[in-house]
């Protein structure tokens, strides 16, 4: 396990068949810095949280540009954060408009959110999209990390037929493209999230060893007890502490699930619900989230994708009192109440974001906060859910993981700005030099500003 005197990167915790990765302690230092691929500094990681059906644009868009001094009350939650964040307008994904195709704005929504392209109009087995952002990350740093990246949701979808006025279901359900014909489906079942980044993680493990591991409800953490229990005095005070709040939440992320899957099994509903997902939006959301901080934090992956809905998404919100279909709704046709309601479910998503964005900050890494290490981008392909617009973007951006960006502001840029000229100057903070992503037509400008 270890390296000489100091810890790999890669360090393990091993035992019957289970395996957990470790965050990044100070002891990792100068093993990393050993590695050209990191020259000595805390990975850059990126995080994507897309939302369906558009937002209430002016409940979202600061009035002024320059610092951020006002949050309208869709932003509210992200206040705490407001020196490290960006908002964004003027933003466009020109993909995702008819360009002569008709009808099917939601399913190139979320095809062209992270590829910049205009999909291919089919419902058959023919699509045809864009490689996305995050893949052309994964594709270049995914090598050092055991999950090239990891692609989540909360709504579950089919990845084919027509869900769109004649697009495919696997455009209204993917915002991840692996290739230009294929989709990454986000998982939805956080039971087996956790399965594949920590059970699932050792080549030799066993379907009895799992059986085992279930039949006596044991924590994969038992099972890693004797490797953890000898690393500890190897290691300084704090990162002892660094091991224990994550080796705390790894344990916390079990016991949710735990309690989601017995909920879930307890609870009679006509559609049936896959064991481990969590009855409220809420609790699925964060447990989510929560996997993905643990995923970043123990260097899993650097790449996460997470869809709140699939575009089109008809989801009710009763836990807020918002009893209608969400996509229903947001053709309002300007009736006030629809709006407010609209607004009440855009409130209620920037929630569960600033939870992550929170969840982030409070991780202490190398010379910094987990934050300090990760972009973190909230958008959706529509503005408008009433007439559909692909221009004007809802975006935000948060974190430091863009280094040159100067945050803390609302920049607007001029009408039809690329949104993919955002997604050119993410790679290129994280050390991935790409000229041309979609319909990019160079880096985005005004994000140094001083």
């Amino acid at each position: 396990m270890i390296i000489g005197k100091h810890l790999s990167r890669r360090t393990l915790l091993r035992g019957m068949g289970a395996s957990i990765a470790l965050p990044f302690l100070d002891a990792m230092r100068p093993a990393l810095a050993a590695d050209s691929r990191v020259a000595g500094a805390t990975p850059t990681r990126l995080a994507f949280t897309y939302v369906p059906n558009g937002i209430i644009m002016k409940d979202f868009t600061p009035g002024s540009e320059g610092a951020l001094t006002e949050f309208p009350r869709v932003l509210a939650s992200m206040q705490p954060f407001r020196d490290e964040m960006l908002v964004m307008s003027g933003l466009t994904q020109n993909g995702g408009r008819a360009l002569g195709d008709g009808p099917g704005d939601h399913a190139r929504a979320a095809a062209s959110y992270l590829t910049g392209a205009h999909p291919k109009k089919t419902s058959g087995a023919d699509i045809f999209n864009g490689v996305s952002v995050d893949q052309v990350a994964a594709n270049k740093v995914g090598s050092g990390t055991r999950f090239a990246s990891v692609e989540l949701g909360l709504e579950d979808g089919r990845m084919v037929g027509n869900c769109d006025s004649g697009y495919s279901c696997a455009y209204s359900n993917s915002i991840s493209w692996r290739t230009e014909t294929t989709p990454n489906p986000p998982e939805i079942n956080p039971k087996l999230v956790f399965e594949r980044l920590f059970a699932g993680m050792d080549p030799t493990e066993t379907a009895e060893s799992r059986a085992k591991r279930a039949l006596y409800k044991k924590s994969i953490l038992d099972f890693v007890r004797e490797d953890t229990e000898s690393l500890r005095p190897t290691l300084g005070a704090t990162d002892k502490r660094k091991l224990d709040e994550y080796l705390y939440a790894v344990r916390d992320l079990e016991k949710r699930i735990e309690t989601a899957a017995k909920n879930t099994n307890n609870f009679q509903v006509a559609i049936e619900k896959p064991v481990g997902v969590p009855l409220e939006f809420a609790d699925h959301a964060r447990l989510m989230y929560d996997l993905q901080v643990v995923a970043l934090q123990a260097g899993l992956t650097r790449v996460v994708t997470f869809m709140m809905g699939r575009e089109g998404s008809n989801r009710t919100y009763r836990e807020i009192g918002v009893a209608d279909a969400h996509h229903g709704m947001s053709h309002h046709r300007n009736d006030p109440d629809l709006i407010e309601k609209l607004a009440q479910i855009n409130i209620h998503h920037m929630g569960q974001f600033a939870y992550f964005v929170g969840k982030l900050k409070s991780i202490k890494e190398g010379d910094g906060t987990l934050l300090d290490h990760t972009m973190v981008l909230y958008g959706s392909g529509i503005s408008d859910g009433n007439r559909h617009t692909h221009n004007d973007l809802p975006i935000l951006l948060a974190g430091r993981g863009a280094k040159n960006f100067k945050m803390g502001r609302h920049v607007r840029y001029a009408t039809d700005t690329p949104l993919a000229n955002l997604f050119l100057s993410m790679l290129n903070q994280m050390g991935v030099e790409t000229e041309k992503l979609g319909d990019s037509s160079g880096v985005l400008q005004h994000l140094s500003d001083v």
